[in-house]
């Protein structure tokens, strides 16, 4: 089950590849992302010391009274993801302008581990994003004409 989308990074940026990651988190982060108190808005991942770190997702606290005085809602959050993959987005992230970005949180399988989907994205253009707005005002108008 889907949780929350990050729709700004799919029209900022061009999408090349998507690998599914784990998340470290504490226990009332995991009921606050079940809750859907997360937001992914300015968020991205990077690699340091061969392990990738997700950077500025907001996660409230499930119940703020209850949560550690020191508890920072952006805090850095490891991503688990297999050796090969992290190689694999090492080699891929210094090619000049390819960013790593947080596209999906959701549950997977009978326990609902939360999963996060993280893109391999290229920045488009100002005239890119012109033409994709065209694009989906054109494709809206023609649904309205066949209803």
């Amino acid at each position: 089950m889907i949780i929350t989308t990050n729709k700004r990074a799919y029209f900022d940026y061009e999408i090349l590849e998507t690998y599914e990651a784990g998340i470290e988190l504490l226990g009332f982060e995991v009921k606050a992302i079940k809750n859907n108190r997360i937001n992914l808005a300015g968020s991205y991942a990077v690699i340091r010391n061969n392990e990738i770190w997700l950077l500025n997702a907001d996660i409230p606290a499930y119940q703020p009274k209850n949560a550690p005085e020191d508890y920072s809602p952006k805090r850095t959050r490891r991503l688990l993801l297999k050796k090969s993959e992290i190689k694999n987005l090492i080699g891929r992230t210094r090619e000049k302008g390819l960013t790593l970005l947080p596209l999906k949180v959701y549950t997977k399988g009978r326990k609902n581990l939360i999963k996060i989907e993280i893109g391999l994205g290229k920045s488009r253009r100002k005239t890119d994003k012109r033409e994709l707005i065209k694009t989906r005002e054109v494709k809206s108008e023609m649904r309205q004409v066949i209803k």
